[in-house]
């Protein structure tokens, strides 16, 4: 069976709440809503709306666009540059802005 949307989402908040090291009573104060409603969209219970979306990526330090990254979910086989790539992704994700700055600066000199 093909995961629907709401479950990937639910999963990639989840995974990214996580490590972050975040709660979802956390989570929910940072938003302004409760806490099960933080559970009910990871367990793809609730059907977010797109204004409450923007709350949650905003609360997770990233942008809507972001939490739809969600290909390791979905391709049952990966490449080995998929795979370095969801790795990249899920650790520069959860840097602070500061830090992906200076990653950024490195990636550009190093590749001039």
């Amino acid at each position: 069976m093909k995961p629907t949307i709401l479950k990937l989402l639910g999963q990639r908040i989840r995974d990214m709440r996580k490590a972050l090291g975040l709660s979802q009573e956390e989570l929910a104060e940072k938003v302004g809503c409760h806490f099960s409603y933080i559970g009910g969209i990871e367990r793809a219970e609730k059907n977010i709306s797109i204004l409450n979306l923007e709350k949650v990526a905003s609360a997770l330090g990233t942008n809507i666009v972001e939490l739809f990254s969600y290909g390791k979910y979905t391709r049952s086989t990966q490449n080995s540059k998929d795979v370095l790539i969801n790795e990249l992704t899920q650790k520069l994700a959860t840097m602070k802005v500061n830090d992906l700055k200076k990653v950024d600066l490195f990636i550009n000199e190093f590749f001039e």
